[in-house]
Formats: C-alpha cells, structure tokens, sequence
C-alpha cells in the first residue's frame, strides 16, 4: 500500500535533522528542469523527470533506510542499504508515457550511475512498480514540433534532458543540504554588460596603440565582426593569420551575436592549455574573475586567492553557470558525448549559447564526422551559434571525400565568412617566407645550420628527435630544451625564462630546441624558425613563431627533413606531411584557397572519419551511451603518468603520504608528472626507479632520473646507457 505524500522523506540535513519531502524535493526538481529543457522546447518532459525520478524513494524499506543511515531514527540504526529507487520513476514513465519514454525513462533511470546502453536500460527496467509506490494519473503531453530531425540528433536530445535533470537534482539537493554554498552559484552579468566592459577596453586599447600597419588590420578585423554580428544564429568562421587581433575580435563578434539574438553565455573551446591560460587571463583582465570560468586540467583553483570567489569557481566547474567558459576541445567534446552524471550536468548550459572553436584545424579527423554532425545538432536542436576561429581554416562544409566512397560524409551546410576574400589578410600580414630545404638532413647538419643563427627556434615531431638536437647544439648563450618529458611546472619555466630572454636586450644567442608543444598559443618571436617536415596547418603554424610582431624585415621558416637519421614515424605525422608533398611546391603556401586544397589532400588519405564507431551505436533508437562514452576519447592516451622529482615535488608527495590525497593537492602533483609509454616505464621499473605509495600512483623518486636541460630520461646507469623518448 502506498505511503501519504506528507510522510515521505527525501533528504535529512543531519546537522539539524530537519527533514525534506519527497514531493517537495520531486516539485522543486521539476521546476528547474522545466525552465532548463524551456530553452530547447522540452520544458514539459524536464517537469515529467522531475515529478517522477525519485518516486523510487516512496518504497518502504528506502524511508527505512534514509532515516537509520542518518541516525534519524534510531530504530531503523542497523539498515545500512537502501533499495535501489531509479529504476521506479522509469518504469512509471515507460507506462505512462510509451511514446516518448526513451527520451524521459533513460535520464531517470540513470540519474544516478549515468546513462545505460540499451540493452541495460531494457533489463533495468522490465522490473514491477513497488506495491508501496503511488503511481498517480498522467500529465498531458506531446512530442515538440522540431523540424526535421537527424538520426545522429536523438543520443543529444536524451542527453542533454538528462543534463537538465541531474544538475536540477543537484540544485535543489544542495539547496536543502547546504543552503550557504547554493547562495554562491550562478552570475547576475548580462550579455549586454560584458559588451560594454569589453567595447571600453578597445577604446582604451586602440588610443594607446601606434598607427601601424598591423594595428590598423585589427582594426579592420574588428569592424567586420561588428558587422557580421548583425546576423541570426548559424555557423561562421573567422579566418585571420597570425597578428590579427584574432580572439578579442572573436569575442567582439560573440558578444555581440549573443546580445542581437538573445544568448545566454559565450563558451570558447581551445585545444592547448598554454593558449586557454593566455586567453583566460587576458578575459579576466577585462570582465573580471566572476565572469570567466577557466576550467581544465592545469587549472587549480587554489590559485583564486579570494576564497569566496575560489568557491564560485569551483561550484561554476559543476555546471558551467558562468557567462563566459573557457575550456579544451577534450572538455568540450568529451562530455557531449559522456553517459556519467558528473561530465553530462554542465551540457544544458550550452543551449543558447555562442560557441567559439579556436584552432579549429585540430580537430581530431578520427572523430571528424562525429564531431561535426554535433556541431549540427547544437546548431539545429538546440539554438547555438558557433564561430570558427584559425589561421588554417579546414573544411567543414559541403561532403567531405575520404579515401572510400564509405568514408564520405556530409558536413556542414554553408560557413559564414566573417573576413571577406579581397580582404587578402594573409598578404597584408605577411611576415615571413617558407624555405624547403633540399633533400635529406642529419641532426649534426641541422645543428650546424641553427649554429649559424644568434637567435633561433627549431621545432621537431618527437621527444627523441628534440633531445638529440638540443646536445648537438654549441655550449654558448642560452640554449632551451621543451618536450613533454618536462613535467608541466617544467615547461612553465622554461617559457617564462624564454620571454623575458626575448623581452631583454642581451646579445647573447637564444637557441630553442621544441616539440610541437610551443608551436601554436606562445606568444613568442624569432627572427629565424626551423621546422621538421609536417602537415602544411603544422607549419604555418611554425611559421607564427616568426616575425609574430611584423617589427623585423621579412624573415625565413625553414623546413626540413631528418631523413638522414630516420623516417617519419608512421601514422598521421606522415599523412599530413604526403598530403603537402603531394600538392608539389608552387603555391603561396599562406593562401586560404591553398590550404582548402590541402585539406582536400589529406582527407583523401583518410579511410575512417568515425573510427570508433560512433553511428553504429548512437545514431539509432537503441543508443549505447555507456559503450561510446568509453570509447569517444580525443586523445588516445597509452602512456603512464609518473611522478618525478623536481623543484618542489617531493614536498608535495610527503603530504600525500602524511594526510592522503586531495582535489588540491593531486592538482599541485600533476604539475610535477610526465606520461611515459609502457616499454619506457617498464625500463625504469626493472632498474628500480619506480615506488608506488598508492595503487597506480607512480615516483620516480632519484633525482639522477631527471635532468635541468631535458627532463625524465630512462636510464640504466649501470650500464650507462641512455634512452630518451
């Protein structure tokens, strides 16, 4: 038999043991999730979760067990396990509502563990309503009237209502629980204030700047996305070279857009973490910290030093209730295609919003036909605007030719391109020419080639090939090593020393040895760039790294190949770098049509732009949310992250020891981390090198392991013998 409505318990707030009912809680639920699922034109199947996810709690033995496990009732003080309750609100909705159940019962039913895949969320709900459990008469409900839906759309709408549930959830729980910290969320600063606050900080920037050639480009840049901003919701593209007041312009535009046509936030998803850093300081500067939310993995929020404002933030990361996000490609994709609660909360909170894609050549082409049909459905389903923004724009639109006609996809429908073609940027900031060495080099000829160069930077495809330059180069002036067997603090230094190196006025030579770590988001400048053989988008990239300021003569980025000393690693490396060989060598390699034309060539070499399957388990009824959460994962990461000692780190592994791990303190441990393959890590476990404090946490505690110049090295000092990846 059923309980009464005013008997049953929902939460208990054990600091006071005040209760809170579970109609109360299921009401305030559905509020919150009505007016999330409003902005898409769902709002009434967010009500329908709400009034219903939680109907699981009416069972007898759940009261039971929410009274022991809280010492509310003592009687009940043995009952340490409760029901499962999810699955009831589910089975309601699937009887109540056949025809739409999927898309209400699925984000009930996972409310808690995370979206099944459907043969789970099938099995997980075959079971009976709970006798104890009112089931209550239907709500009046009908389909929306979208207009014409994909099948890659569906695996979204579910998703993103069970976006709209699980942060409502939360919402209203930790209004009850914990009423202090709900008072921190969320920001009153509309879209039209940040316009202000940003349109003031150009003025001011502007009446300080030279009249120059460059600044009057950026200005130019600036007034055509004044202008396109004018325009509805849709798919645009900013295309400008290197030096041209790309990302304020970009946000002008943004701002705008979003005022004109009633957004809600402006989210910028970058794909390295030095540009984010960059881009997020430069934002705070000028909106201020409250208005800017920097969420990645390099981010500790420990560096807020205002402690209310460091709990905004922190609470801001849960559900990006923030007007301005600036986070990574990974961040971005990776939860639009998640099935957990924690990834899949935030999601709502991009519907109605300008998404900005920096440096949007990088996208992973793996995931490319994935990602793009995304893009489609957020612009289509749930009113997002996007702007791409790069030097190297790729293609997006129209079908995009693999090398089987089953590779082929349909992309895009047309990008609007803020710049126009006469504009002829890449000419007016042209800055640098491109010199392709002939033939085949060895590391001691390109060595001797940087020798001749006071100050030079050279770029390389591997760690190995990076460390093996940088010890053939002459022990005089500054020499700088970077690769990613420097721990991140590492790598933070060094660019750090690096710029006020270039900053200062010293004759002494500069000579940079780098992977492709510095080549795109520093905002360094040589006269002289050296870079190995690569994909055309990679080497213009290089090629931003030279002359960035236009204040030096025409200056030379020269390409080159170790084909002396080996191959190019197979792969993707060697597509890119074929794709370019292939268009043969007279062209104006900075045009934009030039680089169209290479895209052309390298997805021509591409057998598979789903690799891992993603519409045959997600672009039907049935969806698989589980199953490709797990394999949707932008960067394939085989290596092992260890701990090495430098600097400070090993004052921060006494803490683990001393007090266990912390979200702060596992954060200040990562800065001080380098990711090995297997084979490498397997080196230095067989010499000892490795301890392991806590189950799959890895030390390398010997400091002979890490060296200033180059960072981790796999060594057998027994034997002396080095190996370096």
């Amino acid at each position: 038999m059923a309980q009464q409505e005013d008997n049953i318990i929902s939460h208990i707030r054990q600091n006071d043991m005040v209760i809170q009912l579970n109609a109360e809680h299921q009401q305030g639920v559905a509020a919150k999730a009505q007016v999330f699922a409003d902005e898409f034109g769902m709002g009434v199947y967010g009500q329908l979760m709400g009034l219903l996810h939680d109907k699981g709690k009416e069972q007898s033995d759940w009261q039971k067990y929410i009274q022991g496990v809280t010492g509310y009732n003592k009687a009940y003080k043995n009952v340490r396990i409760g029901p499962h309750h999810a699955y009831v609100g589910a089975v309601i909705a699937k009887r109540q509502y056949p025809c739409i159940a999927p898309l209400i019962a699925q984000p009930i039913a996972g409310h808690h563990r995370g979206l099944y895949d459907y043969c789970d969320y099938i099995e997980e709900t075959k079971c009976e309503i709970p006798a104890d459990v009112e089931v209550g008469k239907p709500l009046h409900c009908s389909l929306p009237k979208w207009p014409h839906l994909e099948k890659y759309d569906l695996h979204h709408i579910i998703r993103m209502l069970f976006s709209c549930l699980v942060d409502a959830d939360s919402l209203d729980t930790e209004a009850f629980m914990n009423p202090g910290q709900a008072k921190l969320r969320g920001s009153s600063t509309s879209m039209s204030e940040l316009l202000k606050m940003l349109e003031a900080y150009l003025r001011e920037l502007k009446s300080q700047a030279p009249d120059s050639e460059v600044n009057r480009i950026r200005n130019y840049v600036q007034e055509q996305c004044i202008n396109a901003s004018q325009s509805k919701g849709g798919y645009y593209s900013l295309t400008v070279p290197t030096g041209g007041g790309k990302t304020l312009a970009s946000v002008l535009w943004a701002l705008r857009h979003a005022v004109n046509n009633n957004l809600h936030r402006i989210i910028i998803a970058i794909p390295y973490t030095s540009i984010i850093v960059q881009t997020a300081a430069t934002l705070k500067q000028i909106f201020g910290e409250k208005n800017v939310l920097e969420h990645h993995s390099n981010f500790n929020p420990e560096n807020i030093k205002n402690r209310e404002m460091r709990e905004r933030m922190q609470l801001a990361t849960e559900n990006w209730d923030c007007p301005i996000i600036v986070t990574t490609n990974v961040q971005f994709f990776e939860s639009l295609f998640s099935n957990r609660r924690s990834e899949c909360r935030k999601l709502h909170n991009i519907t109605k919003s300008v998404v900005i894609l920096d440096e949007v050549q990088t996208l992973p082409l793996s995931f490319y036909k994935p990602i793009v049909h995304t893009l489609d459905t957020l612009r289509r389903v749930f009113g997002v605007s996007i702007l791409f923004t790069t030097a190297s724009q790729p293609i997006l639109s129209g079908r995009i030719e693999g090398s089987n006609p089953m590779a082929s996809f349909d992309a895009l429908p047309d990008v609007n391109e803020i710049i126009p073609d006469n504009a002829q940027l890449h000419n007016k900031l042209r800055r640098v020419k491109l010199e392709f060495l002939e033939g085949s080099q060895s590391y001691d000829e390109i060595a001797s080639e940087l020798s001749n160069h006071h100050r030079v930077l050279c770029i390389v495809n591997t760690r190995k090939d990076a460390k093996e330059l940088f010890h053939r180069l002459p022990d005089e002036g500054i020499r700088l090593h970077l690769s990613r067997m420097m721990c991140p603090a590492h790598i933070e230094e060094v660019i750090r020393q690096l710029k006020e190196t270039l900053n200062s006025k010293t004759d002494e030579p500069v000579r940079v040895i780098s992977t492709q770590l510095i080549e795109a988001g520093i905002d360094i400048d040589f006269p002289v760039v050296f870079r190995q053989e690569a994909g055309l988008d990679s080497i213009l990239q290089a090629a931003g790294r030279c002359n960035r300021e236009g204040k030096m003569k025409p200056c030379t980025t020269f390409v080159f190949s170790l084909g002396k000393e080996h191959p190019l690693p197979c792969g993707f490396i060697t597509q890119t770098n074929n794709a370019r060989l292939n268009m043969g060598q007279n062209h104006d390699w900075f045009a934009p049509d030039v680089m169209k034309k290479y895209f052309k060539q390298l997805h021509s070499r591409i057998d598979n732009f789903d690799e891992k399957q993603m519409e045959s388990l997600l672009y039907k009824p049935e969806c698989e949310f589980e199953e490709a959460a797990n394999q949707f994962r932008l960067i394939d990461d085989q290596t092992i992250s260890v701990l090495i000692n430098w600097r400070d780190s090993l004052i921060y592994y006494e803490q683990l020891i001393t007090y266990g791990p912390s979200y702060s303190l596992m954060k200040k441990l990562a800065k001080y981390s380098v990711s090995i393959r297997e084979p490498d890590f397997k080196r230095l476990q067989d010499i000892g090198a490795i301890e392991e404090p806590y189950e799959n946490m890895y030390v390398v505690k010997d400091s002979n392991f890490y060296k200033a110049g180059t960072g981790l090295t796999i060594s057998n000092q027994w034997i002396e013998e080095t190996y370096i990846i």
